[in-house]
């Protein structure tokens, strides 16, 4: 993708400057004009340029990060600081030195006459579509501070669903791992020792704990070949989602994953709600949303809903009926999206369904948690409950042993 500096006027004849990455010339030239601009004069970037570009869209910027950003320049601009001045101050009091060199460089290009929408939309990795187009509404309108206060609350909103849906994850993960930790120690240190034992002892050992250490002999002669075998199975699981066949059935899968699947369905749903709604709030038109809504998502189920929702809007369908032949989006969503486009009010129907799906993922966390606690508690008392018997049954039956 290449970056294309470009010079354009929006509606009202104000003049625009900024950078957009596009596979082609005529694809920057195509996206400005859906977006309202008529473009003047447009050049690919040098390759200098597009290094330095990569180097800041290398980093990361939590949602947290941008909340408090946009709180703090809302705030400022109210309380009449300059923008430049505005920005200045907050790059100095942050903390991430990626988000600081982002917005130093944004203030150098504003103080060369670029509005702030065309300075941020050099960095799209911190600075995403949605951002920047809520910033451009913003300043093209007169109503910056209104829009920088929406993204406020849209990522300080993304911030706590995101933490909701990674405390799910997290304990399987911690569990999952200390497993692992004590399966390798009980191998490495403590079966050899008993081995050892046993080898002393003499006679036949009980049925159970020959079974087990005819296993534990099979995996350690063969755990290089295991190895081998994982790493061949993880690289053939990459290589295969990145194909177009495998995305689309990896992206399926991840959505059906029992209890996982279910709260990553309800997380995508709230934020396409949260998302759609600060959108159209800020007087941004329904298919541009849905162009940006379609491209914040990397699961190939979801970008095709968003798609194939604004190609059946294209074609004159409406927004609730366009959702419904998708079979994605749940009934009630859809339900509510009609009574927004009928009552006139859809923006503010989303943000209320947005909430609504909020507390539909804390309760589904919750569910899951009930669910995965006892059951993983379960599988590591298993797992120790095995190495014991294996292990001090012999001991127990010594007197057998021997004879």
């Amino acid at each position: 993708m290449s970056g294309f500096r470009y010079v354009a006027k929006n509606l009202a004849g104000q003049k625009r400057e900024g950078l957009r990455y596009a596979v082609s010339r005529q694809q920057a030239l195509i996206s400005l004009r859906e977006q309202g601009l008529i473009p003047i004069e447009i050049t690919e970037v040098s390759g200098k340029e597009r290094k330095a570009g990569r180097l800041f869209r290398s980093g990361k910027v939590k949602s947290s990060e941008l909340a408090s950003f946009c709180w703090q320049l809302c705030t400022m601009i109210e309380g009449g600081v300059p923008l430049i001045s505005a920005i200045e101050t907050i790059s100095q009091d942050s903390e991430n030195e990626l988000f600081q060199r982002v917005l130093k460089q944004a203030i150098e290009h504003m103080q060369k006459g670029a509005t702030l929408h065309g300075s941020i939309s050099q960095f799209p990795k911190v600075f995403d579509n949605l951002f920047c187009s809520l910033v451009m509404a913003g300043e093209t309108g007169g109503a910056l501070p209104a829009a920088l206060n929406r993204l406020a609350e849209y990522y300080d909103g993304k911030d706590k669903l995101m933490r909701k849906v990674k405390v799910t994850l997290a304990y399987p993960m911690f569990v999952v791992i200390f497993m692992v930790i004590l399966v390798v120690f009980i191998m490495v240190f403590i079966i050899p020792r008993f081995k050892v034992i046993f080898a002393t002892i003499g006679g036949k050992l009980p049925l159970f704990t020959r079974m087990f250490m005819g296993v534990y002999d099979g995996i350690v002669e063969n755990i290089f070949l295991a190895f081998l075998v994982g790493l061949a199975t993880i690289g053939g699981l990459v290589a295969y989602s990145k194909t177009q066949r495998g995305w689309k059935s990896l992206s399926k899968l991840a959505l059906k994953i029992p209890l996982i699947g279910r709260v990553k369905t309800q997380a995508v749903v709230a934020m396409f709600c949260k998302t759609f709604a600060t959108l159209l709030a800020t007087g941004v038109s329904v298919l541009d949303a849905l162009d940006i809504l379609t491209n914040m998502s990397r699961n190939h189920v979801v970008r095709h809903a968003m798609g194939f929702t604004r190609e059946q809007i294209v074609n004159g369908a409406a927004i609730s009926t366009s959702m419904a032949a998708t079979g994605f989006f749940p009934r009630l969503l859809v339900k509510m999206v009609q009574v927004g486009e009928e009552s006139g009010s859809l923006p503010y129907v989303l943000d209320r369904t947005s909430s609504y799906y909020e507390r539909r993922v804390e309760s589904a966390v919750t569910t899951v948690m009930s669910v995965l606690e006892p059951a993983l508690i379960v599988c590591v008392g298993m797992v120790v409950l095995v190495v014991v018997i294996a292990l001090y049954l012999p001991v127990f039956t010594i007197s057998d042993i021997q004879q």
